[in-house]
């Protein structure tokens, strides 16, 4: 009789570990999506708060490419105030990424600008930002793929079906505003 309790109470007991399990599981990631989510945020943060003084520097020299320039800051603006889903955001991003590339194309047309000490200090420090926004964005996606696999797997997808855990993210992709810094030959 005491067998049978004790194989009973494991059969009943197995499959509710195993829903714990799962759940917590899905809850974890859920909570690394946002996490990582903020580590992009804090580093788009980063690039809106330089790209000011990179417009100020090209203004100096490049008076009659104001347009450009508006440009840049307006989807500059526009970026930093939206907070909302993450498929608005890329989709903003991308078209600030644009002009911010429109931006450093006019830059090649200002030999003077290039080779300017503090244009040359903030380029390297948009590559390094946008460095930083590449690895965390890889993160943040490598969490949705995670938690998405979870989601829509058997048997985990039982678990998170019957507790109403949806997708909590959207990927982000976002190309590079600039690769890396240009090599500036003094000697010419």
């Amino acid at each position: 009789m005491l067998i049978l309790l004790i194989v009973g109470g494991g059969v009943i007991l197995l499959p509710v570990i195993f829903v714990i399990a799962q759940y917590n599981a899905l809850v974890g990631l859920k909570n690394y999506i946002r996490e990582s989510w903020s580590d992009v945020d804090v580093e788009l943060k980063r690039r809106y708060d330089l790209i000011p003084n990179l417009v100020a520097a090209v203004k100096g020299y490049a008076t009659h490419e104001r347009e450009v320039l508006e440009r840049v800051t307006e989807l500059r603006n526009r970026c930093a105030a939206n907070n909302g889903a993450v498929a608005d955001q890329s989709r903003d991003e991308v078209q600030f990424v644009d002009a911010l590339k429109q931006m450093l194309v006019v830059v090649e047309n200002y030999p003077q600008l290039k080779a300017s000490e503090n244009f040359l200090q903030l380029q390297k420090e948009l590559v390094n930002t946008e460095d930083r926004i590449q690895a965390a964005r890889r993160f943040y996606n490598g969490n949705v793929r995670d938690y998405r696999n979870k989601c829509e797997s058997f048997p985990s997808n039982l678990v998170a079906n019957i507790f109403g855990f949806k997708d909590e993210g959207d990927f982000f992709s976002v190309p590079p505003a600039v690769r890396d810094v240009p090599n500036v030959d003094f000697a010419t």
